[in-house]
């Protein structure tokens, strides 16, 4: 099954050279600028963003923005949460793949009550469609 919006209300568009090794990655506004280095756990020199961090970066604000929606739904609060998004990289096959782990915390809210609503957020979210059926993506709902 494929997401297609049915508008385009926005494109971002970064233009990367060099990969993850010594890269850069710039936006056309100029807002984003990094330099691009794996990370040394992988024989790479660290010392730079690598694309794992930007993943879980994008992931995870999507996903906060996303939650908003579900919490309303469910009727519950959840401006007062956390997420701490990890995004895992190794070997897979030929190549390389990913995996997603979303923990989350909710001020007010039991875990219970955190799980339902990361659990209806991995519905609504556009990472979460993007990545379903492709990337492994655990939630896991925290006391804050």
């Amino acid at each position: 099954m494929t997401d297609t919006p049915e508008k385009i209300v926005y494109t971002a568009r970064v233009t990367t050279t060099g990969g993850r090794r010594g890269g850069r990655a710039v936006s056309d506004d100029g807002a984003l600028d990094v330099v691009l280095q794996a990370p040394k756990e992988v024989g790479g020199p660290g010392g730079g963003t690598n694309p794992e961090q930007l993943f879980a970066a994008g992931y995870g604000a999507c996903f906060q923005g996303a939650m908003g929606l579900a919490a309303k739904e469910q009727g519950v609060d959840a401006s007062a949460s956390t997420l701490h998004l990890e995004v895992g990289f190794g070997p897979e096959g030929e190549s390389y793949a990913v995996t997603v782990t979303i923990r989350a915390s909710v001020e007010g809210l039991s875990t219970e009550q955190v799980q339902r609503l990361l659990e209806r957020t991995h519905e609504l979210c556009p990472y979460s469609k993007a990545t379903r059926g492709n990337v492994p993506v655990t939630l896991v709902a925290e006391q804050a």
